[in-house]
Parts: C-alpha cells; sequence; structure tokens
C-alpha cells in the first residue's frame, strides 16, 4: 500500500489572515486538495490562532472526506476542540504556544503520564492516535506504553541534512522505523518533507503509513499549480 499524503493547510490560512477577508478561501482549497487527489487534510490550530482558526476546524468538519487529522499541544481548549469534533486522527505535539513551529518530539518518558491520559481520553471518542517523535527507538519503545496508535517521525533533521550526505541523514530514521514495527506501532513522518527529499525517505523507511506536508507543498503550487504539485508529491509516495 502507497505511504498516504495528507496536505496541511496552516499556510493558506496564513495568507488568508495577511490581509483578512476569505481570500484564498480555506474550505476551497480543502476541497480542492481532495479533489486533486490528497488522501488528508491536515491542521495545526494554535492558541494565537495566527493561521489556523478554532472556527475553520468546525467548518473543515463538514466537508473533508477524506481523513482528517488535527495537530496541536493537548492544552485544555485543544483537548475541548478535538473532543468535539472527533476527526479520524489527533497528532499530539510537544511545542509551547509561542513556538514559530513544531521543533521537537515528545520525551515519552517524562511526559508518559500525561500522554496515557490524553490518548485515553481520545480513545474513548473513537479518535486515532499519533504522537510526535524524534527519531529515537526509545522514545517509541515509550510511546507503545501509552497506548497510542502511531508515533510521527520529527523529520527537520532528516531534511536539513539530506543533500549534504543522504544515507547518514536517514540512517536514524531507519532505526526509528524498525523499532516501530517490533513495538507494532504504525508510522507517519512530517516536517520539511519536499520534493526533494520525499521520494529517498519513503523508500527507505518500512511500513511508512503517511506523511503530512505543508510548507514545502504550498510553495511548490505557487509555481506549479495546486493540482499538479499535489500530483508530483503524489508520484513521489508511489
Amino acid at each position: 500500500m502507497n505511504t498516504r499524503l495528507s496536505v496541511n493547510i496552516n499556510k493558506v490560512a496564513t495568507i488568508r489572515n495577511a490581509r483578512g477577508g476569505n481570500m484564498p478561501d480555506l474550505i476551497q482549497v480543502a476541497k480542492d486538495c481532495e479533489r486533486f487527489g490528497a488522501q488528508g487534510i491536515t491542521v495545526h490550530p494554535r492558541p494565537d490562532e495566527r493561521h489556523i482558526r478554532y472556527q475553520d476546524v468546525y467548518d473543515l468538519k463538514k466537508i473533508v472526506t477524506t481523513e482528517f487529522n488535527i495537530e496541536g499541544y493537548p492544552s485544555d481548549r485543544f483537548m475541548q476542540l478535538v473532543l468535539d469534533i472527533v476527526p479520524t486522527q489527533v497528532t499530539l505535539v510537544p511545542d509551547p504556544p509561542e513556538a514559530l513551529t513544531s521543533n521537537a518530539g515528545w520525551d515519552t518518558i517524562r511526559n508518559k503520564a500525561f500522554l496515557t491520559d490524553i490518548v485515553g481520553q481520545l480513545h474513548a471518542k473513537g479518535i486515532r492516535t499519533s504522537i510526535f517523535v524524534n527519531a529515537d527507538p526509545e522514545m517509541i519503545v515509550h510511546a507503545k506504553e501509552t497506548a497510542t496508535d502511531r508515533v510521527e517521525l520529527y523529520t527537520e533533521s532528516y531534511a536539513a541534512n539530506y543533500l549534504k550526505d543522504r544515507e547518514a541523514a536517514i540512517r536514524d530514521f531507519v532505526l526509528a522505523a524498525q523499532e516501530a514495527e517490533r513495538q507494532q506501532i504504525g508510522l507517519n513522518a512530517g516536517h520539511d518533507l519536499s520534493l526533494v527529499n520525499l521520494r529517498y525517505f519513503q523508500e527507505h523507511i518500512p511500513g511508512l503509513l503517511e506523511v503530512s506536508i505543508g510548507h514545502a507543498l504550498i510553495c511548490d503550487a505557487l509555481y506549479l499549480g495546486l493540482q499538479e504539485t499535489i500530483r508530483q508529491y503524489l508520484l513521489q509516495l508511489q
């Protein structure tokens, strides 16, 4: 089975919010992403609503027909939102409110009790869970003990080092993926994956179920158009 592509539309909301109004139309973009072949829509609502607004999440829930993935730190407000929306998947990330973007995975040893409680709340509503982790087999072993369905590998270091030495860049991710297989836990990945580095990653990571891609994909769409961009990303995952 091919790795699934979930398109993160945060950057579309950033452009909209820069001028106010509703241009570009976030809901129409989500519909078009699905129409062009995306197998999921991802959003990451932050407390300051600097891109995705909480109302956007409610509006998207009404129209998304593929998998709906909501990322975020499990604050009380975030949990109230996702337990009300009941998306396909919630991806738990450890970033504080002031973070520009996600910049680290969970320490699943130190935060095990907290994550176990959060995962339990989400499972009670039938929501699939994924925990954002660094490419560290030990973090995956302890993530498994929270009862999470999946982990998402934080791929920034892979992307940053890919052009320097791609074999070295992917080494830790291969080891992490092998541990996920041993633990029988689902595997997602995301952060700075692009048309430059995606195919190599997908070819070398066993059991990769889903990638979530936003920034690079929207940048590519400025030149290629959204439909052609999604087509090219899907080709990388075949």
